[in-house]
């Protein structure tokens, strides 16, 4: 018979310690990897921000707005008419940079536009004297006077297309049935929007600007609040 010799059960206590303790120090000695941060959150809606992707229109293709250059705040949306103008009225607000189509039952659309800069910029009420698709552009002569070397290139015109400031539509604002000089109009400068960047006009993104130019007629009330 053979007997366990002397410290044979340590030994054993030792090994099975091992055992149990050996995972648990391999576990230790991994590192626990944070799992991955969600995806951000887009900026915009999706079904917003698929109002402004790309469009062919006539001959002219007009690109993506980026989407990193959509504002949530100024893109095209049904809302409660904050106005009190009657259907059919186009209030602009310079101060919070909207623009509102006013519809029936008390909603309005609402689009998000860059104004003038100080000192340019025009309010009071006006008519949309006639529009234009792909509009040609001439600045005015105190453009030209104030920034020659910008404007006088330009002094006999440019040809309407996605390389004119007017963008895809204008619409000609007229008081008392004389030109003002000032338009709502398209931009290629998507990201001027909610900017005071433009010498007086109101611009709009081009995707907004075809959308505003089908529903509103040659006549259509312009109420343009101060600034």
């Amino acid at each position: 018979m053979t007997f366990p010799r002397s410290g044979d059960g340590q030994g054993l206590s030792r090994r099975a310690a091992f055992c149990v303790l050996a995972p648990l120090i391999l576990a230790a000695c991994v590192t626990n990897e944070p799992p991955p941060p969600p995806p951000p959150m887009p900026r915009v809606a999706p079904a917003h921000a698929v109002r402004y992707g790309a469009v062919t229109d006539g001959d002219f293709s007009i690109p993506a707005v980026d989407p990193e250059q959509l504002k949530p705040r100024y893109v095209r949306q049904l809302v409660r008419n904050p106005t009190d103008q009657p259907p059919g009225t186009l209030v602009v607000d310079p101060h919070n940079r909207f623009l509102y189509l006013v519809r029936e039952n008390g909603m309005a659309l609402r689009y998000g536009v860059g104004v003038g800069r100080a000192g340019l910029e025009f309010s009071g009420s006006a008519d949309v004297g006639y529009k234009r698709s792909w509009p040609s552009w001439r600045p005015t002569d105190a453009m030209i006077a104030r920034e020659p070397e910008k404007y006088r290139p330009w002094r006999n015109g440019m040809a309407g297309g996605t390389d004119n400031p007017l963008g895809a539509r204008a619409l000609y604002l007229f008081k008392n049935g004389e030109d003002t000089l000032y338009r709502i109009h398209g931009t290629n400068e998507p990201w001027s929007i909610g900017e005071a960047v433009s010498s007086g006009c109101i611009r709009m993104m081009n995707q907004d600007i075809i959308d505003l130019y089908g529903r509103v007629p040659d006549g259509a009330k312009v109420l343009v609040l101060p600034g």
